[in-house]
């Protein structure tokens, strides 16, 4: 199966950045993708740098923005896996995937359950805990655990989702570089960002598809410098094995073929799930056992 990950720039303003999104997935369909996986908060810039409530318009338009995109799929025939800003009610919002069939109709979605607060990411600010749960979405291409950005640092996502069926684990992502930051801590946290998601795909012994966003965004407010997103989306196998890669620079459709037959293989001779000791695992319910 052809996948096809859009790792894109945010183009000034979002009719530009949607159109330009339109143009890579008509491309992505045309060069043979099923399946193609859009960047975290795609439509529009990364706006969780600072906290201003004017951008909770973004998601007045939730509705219209799950029909565009249907309608999107439905043209090229792909599922499409998209990222919106989810008004639910006034004053609660979700950072919300949406996975759309390849007929357009809605597959399922995901709310994301892992909210960060950290400098330049201030989403807790915007965005509610999702509460739909680590559940994976059935499509024609296979049964998909969708998860978003912060949720990849945690394996206990990951696992629920492999042991709920999942075939492949998708994170649209934004995750980027402050410029004032040394070249060995730059490399040291792409190592960490690259690594903890193919120990997932290890772990759960299924393909995992990471699609991050690029390019340079400034923070409006001036408190900080803004985010380098060092894009970097990849594709890995059901050991992990990296099987594409993109650079950090270039807004790009990244290509790979998944091997759906390999999570038997690898699981015959790998068998974790077979030898979890689910009797001694209660302290993973914990905060911390000391």
């Amino acid at each position: 199966m052809r996948v096809a990950l859009i790792q894109q720039r945010f183009h000034g303003d979002i009719k530009s950045t949607i159109s330009r999104s339109e143009e890579l997935i008509e491309e992505a369909a045309e060069g043979g993708a099923s399946l193609v996986v859009l960047q975290e908060l795609h439509q529009s810039e990364y706006f969780c740098q600072y906290e201003d409530t004017k951008y909770f318009e973004y998601a007045e338009k939730f509705e219209e923005d799950v029909k565009r995109w249907g309608e999107v799929a439905k043209r090229h025939e792909v599922v499409l896996v998209s990222s919106l800003f989810e008004r639910r009610t006034a004053g609660l919002y979700h950072n919300t995937a949406v996975v759309f069939e390849k007929d357009g109709t809605v597959a399922g979605k995901y709310r994301k359950m892992h909210i960060p607060d950290d400098p330049g990411f201030y989403e807790k600010f915007y965005f509610t805990p999702g509460d739909l749960g680590f559940e994976p979405i059935d499509t024609s291409v296979g049964r998909l655990g969708v998860l978003i950005c912060w949720d990849q640092w945690y394996p206990e996502a990951a696992r629920i989702m492999a042991l709920k069926g999942a075939e492949m684990l998708i994170y649209p992502t934004a995750i980027g570089w402050f410029d004032s930051d040394d070249e060995d801590e730059k490399m040291r946290q792409l190592f960490s960002w690259i690594n903890i998601q193919r120990s997932h795909s290890i772990a759960n012994g299924i393909p995992l598809l990471c699609c991050n966003r690029v390019g340079f965004e400034n923070d409006p407010s001036g408190t900080l410098e803004g985010i380098r997103f060092w894009g970097n989306s990849f594709v890995c196998g059901a050991q992990g094995e990296l099987t594409a890669q993109a650079d950090s620079e270039s807004e790009t459709i990244l290509y790979a073929d998944i091997d759906k037959g390999a999570t038997g293989r690898v699981r015959d001779i790998w068998p974790f799930l077979r030898d979890r000791r689910i009797d001694a695992y209660d302290d993973i319910l914990k905060r911390y056992c000391l």
